[in-house]
């Protein structure tokens, strides 16, 4: 195979075959480690001797554990026991105190709670009283309703768009944090407990739900279900305002077990109308929990075999007495951390671990990582890197303390199938091989060649409106026509003219959606503040010069040692060196140090767009 620097819409590989090296690179990495050795820890959960502890393994601990880093950040791990290793990524200690809190933008208005379900709710309202989203009807005129249109849409813009830089203020915490494990965590239970901007439509309850993980991420599990349940973001994205008593609404109870505790088939169809039933009454204002006692169905309930006047913390309780529980939490943990195949023997023994430490997260991590099936030829390397696990360990990996602005985080990783605050269903990502396609491969190789050659042609998609219909309204009012000309439907084509009866109707009319969505967008581009859009500070060439590297074989096996967890073939690796041999027109460094910058990032951009780089 041909080894040539990914392109922009070129691919030099077929899909075909590009598809199949994506699986002879799992399979021939997993049979090479067990024809080395150590397949026999497979399974077993014992601890890992100081004696078979090295960098590598280190390396491998803060790739699963965090998101990776460099050699001196592994190098560290590496002269610790693995005890003292694991022990410090699980009870994590650093004070963070480079780390900032979440700089609001100051969008949200307190006329605007309770934020309506649609346009004609905030309308109706508006008719009816008079006033809605803390904006008053005009009393006279054209289009009485505008402004209070206009306050609806921006707040669904603004949210959008704050909810873009809540990701990257996570972003740069996920790359610049000393305590990788809290962030992972984090990561982790935003797929469990996933709800989608979409939905919830307020960037605050997002942010609120994701300091939750945080503060409570390793913690007791228990605890966090219940924080969960009550926090406004699941109770907006799972209907919570219309389950009250005599009309119970099913979603979250079905969720919360097929979802989030117990997983399909450990529970019957009237398990979940009576937990809906114990869950009455709970609901949110603006961004605090309330129970309305008079929509709380306080009769007796049977629930897993137990009989009692059930509430919803009680219902959760119950759930975590199920054997279950501990073992479907831990199954998806693990497969989470350290492999998709999971034998039942083993999920059962890691819920026994989990359920004997009281949910206690912690004590499940330490466990699986100090084991040695963690460190097991079949754990190590056979980890497909997310979107998000992609771009945060690139930028570890470089040395880099932010998330560069270019190429635009959210942009990237969204071209990759994975959007922070906005998994796909409410039962996250599929993530494994799903991350992977001919075309995935493809866009992991474009984004790597965007961090090390920013597109100069780059637009922040944050300061734009993607809106075909949105851009033409603007450029119309910018030519100088009325709002009934400029919010014309643009299948209208050149030179037609709306029937002069419509267009009268028009100006004579209560408000105008297209406009309202228009001058949504102006007013939440002026109260939204602007993400930073600095490149990434790269300095290959300082990188192999203070290592001390002289020829072009050094430089490449530096290259691969630092980014690259599974290792690729010796006939890759020439090619590697041949490569950077031609495009410096020399194997020797030091004759071609005023000048390799670009041949450097052209070599790591191969090697980031290779299938090895894509596994952890």
């Amino acid at each position: 195979m041909q080894l040539l620097p990914l392109k922009r819409k070129t691919l030099k590989w077929t899909l075909s075959t590009v598809s199949l090296f994506i699986a002879a690179t799992l399979v021939s990495h997993s049979n090479l480690a067990q024809a080395i050795d150590f397949a026999s820890w497979q399974d077993d959960l014992s601890p890992i001797a100081v004696s078979d502890w090295n960098y590598e393994r280190a390396a491998h601990l803060l790739e699963r554990a965090g998101f990776g880093g460099t050699p001196e950040q592994i190098e560290a791990l590496a002269a610790l026991s693995p005890a003292a290793a694991v022990q410090g990524l699980v009870y994590f200690e650093a004070d963070n105190s480079q780390l900032q809190p979440f700089q609001h933008s100051g969008i949200h208005d307190p006329g605007l709670e309770p934020f309506p379900p649609s346009r004609p709710a905030t309308t109706n309202l508006a008719k009816q009283t008079g006033e809605a989203l803390g904006v008053k009807v005009k009393p006279e005129g054209n289009r009485r309703l505008q402004p209070v249109v206009n306050k609806f849409f921006y707040w669904l813009r603004a949210s959008v768009l704050e909810t873009n830089r809540v990701a990257y203020w996570w972003a740069d915490r996920m790359v610049a944090s000393d305590n990788p494990l809290q962030e992972k965590m984090a990561l982790f239970w935003h797929g469990h407990y996933a709800v989608n901007e979409s939905k919830v439509r307020d960037y605050r309850k997002l942010l609120n739900e994701l300091q939750l993980f945080h503060e409570m991420g390793i913690s007791s599990f228990r605890d966090l279900m219940v924080a969960v349940a009550q926090d406004p973001a699941m109770l907006s994205f799972l209907d919570a305002g219309v389950n009250v008593k005599g009309a119970p609404n099913e979603n979250f109870a079905r969720e919360i077990m097929e979802l989030f505790t117990m997983g399909v088939g450990n529970y019957s169809e009237t398990d979940i109308r009576e937990a809906a039933r114990a869950f009455t009454g709970w609901n949110y204002v603006d961004l605090d929990f309330v129970i309305n006692d008079d929509q709380h169905d306080d009769g007796e309930k049977t629930f897993l075999g137990h009989s009692g006047n059930f509430d919803g913390v009680e219902i959760i309780d119950l759930i975590m007495q199920q054997p279950v529980t501990a073992e479907y939490i831990a199954g998806k943990i693990y497969r989470f951390f350290v492999r998709q195949e999971l034998s039942p023997a083993l999920q059962a023994e890691l819920g026994n671990i989990f359920r004997e430490a009281d949910y206690d997260v912690a004590t499940l991590l330490q466990a699986i990582f100090i084991s040695k099936d963690f460190y097991s030829s079949p754990s190590v390397g056979s980890q497909i890197k997310s979107p998000v696990q992609l771009a945060v360990s690139t930028y570890r990996k470089l040395g880099l303390d932010t998330a560069p602005g270019v190429p635009d985080f959210n942009q990237a990783t969204g071209a990759l199938s994975q959007s922070l605050f906005r998994p796909p269903t409410v039962a996250g990502w599929a993530g494994g091989r799903s991350w992977m396609t001919p075309g995935l491969l493809l866009e992991r190789g474009n984004f790597a060649r965007d961090v090390l050659f920013p597109d100069i042609n780059f637009v922040p998609p944050d300061r734009i409106n993607g809106s075909a219909e949105i851009r033409s309204v603007a450029d119309r009012i910018r030519q100088g026509m009325d709002i009934t000309s400029a919010t014309q439907p643009s299948s209208l084509g050149e030179g037609q003219i709306m029937a002069e009866s419509n267009m009268l109707a028009d100006r004579d009319e209560e408000f105008n959606t297209r406009y309202g969505s228009f001058r949504g967008w102006q007013m939440a581009i002026e109260r939204v503040k602007p993400i930073s859009r600095h490149t990434a500070q790269i300095n290959l060439s300082k990188m192999v010069l203070e290592q001390g590297i002289d020829n072009t074989s050094e430089a490449v096996d530096y290259f691969i040692a630092r980014f690259m967890r599974v290792q690729p073939g010796a006939e890759s690796r020439a090619m590697l060196i041949d490569f950077l041999d031609d495009d410096l027109g020399t194997s020797n460094i030091i004759a071609a140090q005023s000048y390799m910058e670009d041949s450097l990032r052209l070599l790591l951009h191969l090697i980031m767009s290779q299938p090895e780089y894509q596994l952890a």
